[in-house]
């Protein structure tokens, strides 16, 4: 009995526990509810909510953006304390008047490339501006001042390759991805269309089907381009039109050179693999053509601008030709270089000067005066096989040299010899600027040319078995420069005494003393001897011009 009770009771607890925990769990979930209701009240009516969807979009909408931008640049807001630097690229990037650009064709081990120079004679700068990825190998390049779009004066590039296509690129767009306009070429197409292609291939207008290999733009009629080809003809170029008007067939072989004459904008110079430089009339091609044949394949040809009737011409056999169109023969014949004479340019203001380069590694500098020429320079520059060389227009003594793996702009006045022979045909400005720096010398300025002439010597003479390779060759080469009478100059040089040489000679010999057996020291380890008081004095008027 006993036991039943503590059963029952034991029930009866657990259900009292069990129903208070249910009143309490409903009163709390109420009160939560409620909890809910007033809070979401209160942001409603904190935040104003109610009227959310019915706001008004502002009347003046010009006043969004704008609004939060008073100023139009960082400079004129005057809560910005920190204003912006100028950058010193950002100066280096601006075109200054005084700016040469120089357009090269550089190909490396991962791509081909087309990279703009800037050169500035005054500040002795040059540096790369920007450059372009080329899809295929340059071969050539003409600077022209047409725009194939708004025919209006820019600074642009046609550049031939080993496609038949020619791309003109605007060296004004810096970050460009291809050419402004294509010139196309005659394409190989496919097999079934070989027979219509044979059947067109005589008509004009078509491009060329090979290579190009050299362009000439003409200054005069400025819509005009002339091309040369591995397809063995010269193609005539309507850059308003982008087509071909004529197409010239007077070559049996490759045509290598073209080139505008610089006053008649009909004649037109080439030469080929097949040993000949024509010269042709535009007007009338077929009619109008006159050629000389000479020794070897012809690698450049150019008028002479000085002398309207002749041209040179250059060849694969090193040989070098000045021809007068209105002659048979040559006015003369001469064995520049010991290879060919790739590269070839008149002074743009000096008349006579030619540059020639060649694969040989060397430059050299002559002067064909009165058709005459003379060697004034043969220089090797150290740049592997030479290609091509071009003059500056605003700047006759300037050259630009393009080698196999490098480049290099070099003002030719830099060698005696050179300045030399040509300073009674500088221009006036130049030889100015020639007498300014003669004056900058002072009055005994031939006498100290003198003494730091023979100091040269005298250090070069010592060091000489000392220095390396490449330095003593420079030396030899300076050397050359002096022309035959260059021994004898450089033994009267070396003769030649400085000013003071006598007071060093007696410092030396007063040091020497000082080592010598039974030569007398004081305290501090000086000499006494009868010449103490000369030192002393010498010493006192190296303390006064220093001060001075």
């Amino acid at each position: 009995m006993e036991e039943n009770d503590d059963f029952e009771h034991a029930v009866q607890k657990a259900n009292k526990m069990a129903s208070t925990i249910k009143k309490k769990s409903q009163t709390s979930g109420k009160r939560k509810n409620t909890d809910d209701e007033e809070n979401e009240d209160d942001v409603i009516k904190r935040y104003g909510l109610d009227d959310y969807d019915d706001e008004e979009l502002p009347s003046d909408l010009t006043s969004g953006i704008g609004g939060l931008t008073p100023f139009t640049s960082n400079d004129e807001d005057p809560y910005i304390t920190l204003k912006d630097e100028v950058d010193s690229d950002d100066e280096d990037f601006v075109l200054k008047p005084t700016d040469n650009l120089i357009a090269l064709g550089r190909v490396t081990e991962e791509a081909a490339v087309l990279e703009v120079y800037i050169y500035n004679a005054e500040l002795n700068n040059l540096f790369i501006h920007h450059d372009y990825i080329l899809p295929t190998f340059p071969l050539v390049l003409e600077w022209m001042d047409y725009d194939v779009a708004e025919e209006e004066p820019g600074n642009f590039v046609a550049m031939g390759t080993m496609e038949p296509d020619i791309g003109i690129w605007d060296l004004d767009v810096v970050d460009s991805l291809e050419p402004v306009a294509v010139l196309q070429g005659n394409r190989p197409e496919a097999k079934k269309k070989k027979k219509k292609k044979l059947e067109k291939k005589g008509t004009l207008g078509q491009g060329h089907s090979d290579a190009v290999l050299d362009l000439s733009w003409n200054s005069h009629v400025r819509n005009v381009l002339a091309s040369a080809s591995a397809d063995k003809t010269v193609c005539l170029w309507d850059l308003s039109k982008g087509e071909v008007v004529s197409v010239l067939g007077h070559h049996q072989q490759q045509v290598q050179c073209a080139s505008w004459h610089p006053q008649e904008s009909q004649t037109l110079l080439t030469g080929s693999f097949d040993n000949y430089a024509a010269v042709i009339d535009c007007r009338d091609p077929s009619e109008n053509v006159k050629k000389w044949k000479f020794s070897g394949e012809v690698e450049r040809a150019t008028w002479n601008h000085f002398n309207p009737f002749n041209f040179l011409a250059s060849t694969d056999r090193g040989m070098l030709y000045e021809v007068d169109v209105r002659q048979e023969k040559p006015l003369f014949t001469l064995s520049a270089h010991e290879e060919a004479v790739t590269g070839m340019a008149l002074s743009s203001q000096i008349p006579g000067l030619l540059v020639t380069s060649s694969p040989d590694k060397h430059l050299k500098v002559w002067d064909i005066q009165d058709s005459r020429p003379a060697l004034v320079l043969n220089r090797n520059l150290h740049m592997d096989i030479l290609h091509c060389v071009t003059c500056n227009p605003d700047h006759p003594f300037v050259f630009a040299v393009g080698a196999n793996k490098d480049f290099k702009v070099w003002d030719i006045r830099e060698s005696a010899a050179v300045r030399g022979h040509f300073l009674k045909r500088m221009p006036a400005n130049i030889a100015m600027e020639c007498a300014e720096d003669d004056q900058d010398l002072g009055p005994d300025g031939e006498e100290a040319l003198g003494a730091m002439a023979g100091l040269r010597v005298q250090v070069r003479g010592h060091f000489l078995k000392r220095m390396p390779a490449n330095i003593a060759m420079e030396c030899a080469e300076d050397d050359q420069d002096l022309g035959p009478d260059g021994e004898e100059a450089l033994g009267a040089m070396a003769d030649l005494r400085v000013q003071g040489d006598d007071d060093d000679d007696a410092e030396e010999e007063e040091m020497l003393a000082g080592d010598r057996p039974g030569a007398k020291k004081g305290a501090g380890g000086a000499t006494h001897d009868g010449d103490g008081k000369k030192k002393k004095k010498k010493k006192k008027r190296k303390k006064k011009t220093l001060e001075v």
